[in-house]
Order: C-alpha cells, then structure tokens, then sequence
C-alpha cells in the first residue's frame, strides 16, 4: 500500500506537467464545521476540514484533513484519494490516516499490517442524476473484525437523493452497512446513516458567496442523532 501511495504522488506531479494547464481543474477549500459525523458516526467536536485536489479528463487525486477546533483530543485525520469519473460512473481507492490507531507514535509512514493508522479503502459507484449509489469496502490497514475475530473487509453502501426547493438545494442519505464488522460497530446488516441536508449560498460580493450548510442525521443502529451545521470557504 506504500507503493499506492508514492504513485498517487507521482501521478499528481505528472499530470501537472503533462497537460501543461489545459484542461487540469484545481480545488482549494476549507469546511467548517459543528461536529464531525461520519456516516452516522460522532467523530469530533468542531472542526475545520481543508481540501486540495487536482483533476485531468475524469482522474483526480484529492488531499483531505480533518483537525478539531475546540477539543484537543479529537483524531486528525489526513485523507488521501485517488478516483477515476467517466460519466455516472465513478471507482476510487483512499488511503485514511490518523494519529491515533494501531501505532501509539501516530508515525504516517509506518504501513506494517498490524501496527499502522492506515486504513485503505475502495469505492465504486454511479450517478443516475436522480439518485446515486456507492459501496465502500476497507481493503487492508487498521480496520475492524468481524464476530469471529477475523478482519471483516468492512463495508457500507449508500443512496443518495439530491432535490431541490424553494432555491435551496437538498439531499437525502441513507446508508448501510452489510455484514458484522466492529469498524462500524454493527453486529450483521444494519441501517446506520439517515441524514437529511440543506445548502444555501450566502452572497457577500457580486463574485463571491459562502455556501452554508445545516445537517440533521441519525444512526438507528446506534440510536445516535445528531444535527450539524457548517460553511464552506473556497476561493
């Protein structure tokens, strides 16, 4: 998975170079928000989520972090994404990293299988415009156990729903998580993600808005709800 990650790099340096600008989009964003929940999970408090990411002719290669703001034992996160788009359809290969996991040192570059923060993990999907469906499989690294104490090869399917109303732009989210793992705490099929979210661009200038975000969510699994709101700066 070392190799995967030294490509990807490569690949970034490579592709700047080789489309010498044409053609090649470029993201730089930051969201902020009011606690981090991930798939129906409480990750952390309030946090700042920064994005860099790099794209040519449907390939991509994202950067993406998470660091609390308010308490100092949340986990930082470095996300690093790899992804492939050809029309509705979208596969894509990330690598999580966390300080904290298997290595108590929270080293980055420490990959060994049983000692590493790492979880690597593979997404395939496709967007029907109407609705999208992805599934996500852990494929190695730090991930959960299944009931017989074997890794589980972790993974959740979700469905999502965008809509519109009155001018503001909607999605609706439920998501699964098909067999026992305890990476995501469920003991076989289990509904752990229903979330309902509203965007709204606020107008601060002719050529520049903050697009705000409020979120309500729930984990029937774990009987967790949570509501979340945030914004987005981006350049």
């Amino acid at each position: 998975m070392k190799k995967i990650v030294l490509m990807a790099l490569m690949f970034a340096a490579g592709m700047g170079a080789s489309a010498q600008d044409e053609g090649v989009e470029t993201t730089v964003a930051a969201d902020v928000v009011s606690s981090y929940i991930w798939r129906g999970q409480d990750c952390g408090s309030a946090a700042i989520q920064p994005t860099l990411g790099i794209g040519y002719k449907g390939l991509s290669l994202t950067a993406w972090g998470s660091y609390g703001l308010v308490d100092t034992n949340d986990a930082k996160e470095f996300d690093l994404t790899l992804a492939y788009t050809a029309g509705g359809f979208n596969i894509g290969l990330t690598d999580y990293w966390f300080n904290a996991g298997q290595d108590p040192e929270g080293r980055y570059f420490k990959y060994d299988a049983h000692g590493t923060n790492h979880i690597f993990e593979a997404n395939i999907g496709y967007d029907f415009g109407a609705a999208s469906i992805q599934w996500f499989t852990n494929l190695s690294g730090n991930d959960g156990v299944n009931k017989d104490g074997k890794r589980a090869y972790s993974s959740y399917v979700e469905l999502g729903v965008p809509f519109k109303v009155a001018a503001v732009d909607w999605s609706a989210t439920v998501g699964a998580v098909p067999y026992a793992t305890s990476f995501y705490g469920t003991d076989g099929f289990a509904i752990t993600n229903l979330a309902l979210k509203a965007t709204k661009d606020i107008k601060v200038t002719d050529s520049f808005s903050i697009p705000v975000f409020a979120q309500v969510a729930a984990n029937p699994c774990a009987q967790k709800a949570y509501f979340v709101f945030g914004f987005t700066l981006q350049p």
